[in-house]
């Protein structure tokens, strides 16, 4: 009976030593609610090396594709909240409430949010024989010429959907919009011709623009990107005030406790000053964002003031998913 007792003892106290260890002990699942190679995705593991230097742990990326990107958000909202599953999520937080009837989370409300990470700016790029030359020209053609003019994306709630929306609304025209799955079947498709433009992200679209493939006219940023400094802000070369950017954001299921929270913005803050992470992310395009959004309140708060700006755009368009 006393060896039992001991026996019992040592087991309750070896528990509960380890669970008094410091979070994390163990590899973190990191969801992606794309396909691998895609930007996302990109972005996800470059962070995911950069975060896990920071925790000391492996950070798995696991990518969970599916019905715009909706598929993730709803898994993670039902994970075990205790900080080892997280979440690296686009602008589609933001655009999903009103492009989805029947979405099963409430993105300001189910998620403990972690920070931003990154602003991908997009690039209007077009098939090679398209006729402009300059952005100016590429807006007055389209407008022009608004019932040939195909304008292609990646499908509903995709980045380049919400783009192609946006500059439509901008330029007071209805174009043809060919949906693709995917943006590598796009890009395939402006390269043989089969459609006119795209409006699509620096981390798809940079080494087509630098190898000349393609015709490449601004970027959707407030200023020049370091990257492709030879194409003006689409705002200062023909549409005041058209700005989009696909913001990036780190969530974990509501609940985690507090402890694991606090050392995952940590981590994140880190991984944002880590010199081959902003290396990496410029070379894509990317900007890395500054401390000050990196954090809860930072992510929360851009998240519903981007909630606020796509809701009546998309109501607008009328368009909606099931």
């Amino acid at each position: 009976m006393t060896s039992r007792f001991l026996a019992g003892a040592a087991a309750l106290a070896f528990a509960a030593a380890a669970s008094a260890q410091p979070y994390p002990t163990k590899s973190i699942s990191l969801y992606v609610p794309f396909a691998a190679g895609g930007p996302t995705d990109t972005v996800a593991r470059a962070l995911g090396v950069a975060m896990g230097k920071a925790l000391g742990q492996t950070i798995v990326v696991e990518n969970v594709p599916g019905a715009g990107g909706t598929i993730a958000p709803a898994k993670l909202k039902g994970a075990n909240a205790d900080g080892y599953t997280i979440m690296l999520a686009h602008i589609g937080m933001s655009t999903a409430p009103a492009l989805y009837r029947k979405l099963p989370y409430k993105p300001l409300e189910d998620f403990e949010h972690i920070g931003q990470v990154v602003d991908v700016p997009m690039t209007f790029i077009a098939r090679k024989d398209l006729p402009p030359n300059d952005f100016k020209g590429l807006v007055d053609y389209v407008k022009a010429n608004k019932d040939k003019v195909t304008l292609a994306n990646a499908g509903l709630g995709a980045a380049s959907h919400l783009c192609g929306l946006l500059f439509m609304s901008a330029i007071q025209a209805d174009l043809t919009t060919v949906p693709y799955k995917g943006t590598a079947p796009a890009i395939n498709d402006l390269l043989g011709g089969q459609v006119d433009v795209l409006c699509d992200q620096t981390t798809n679209t940079t080494s087509y623009i630098k190898s000349g493939r393609i015709k490449a006219y601004a970027v959707t940023s407030k200023t020049r990107v370091d990257s492709l400094k030879e194409l003006p802000p689409a705002a200062e070369a023909g549409l005041p005030g058209f700005e989009v950017n696909v913001w990036h954001g780190v969530y974990a299921p509501k609940g985690t406790p507090k402890p694991a929270v606090d050392r995952l913005v940590s981590a994140l803050q880190q991984a944002i000053a880590d010199p081959g992470f902003v290396q990496k992310m410029a070379e894509l395009g990317s900007q890395v964002v500054g401390k000050e959004k990196a954090t809860p309140d930072g992510l929360r708060t851009h998240l519903r003031a981007e909630i606020d700006k796509w809701t009546p755009i998309i109501q607008k368009a009328g368009v909606y998913a099931d």
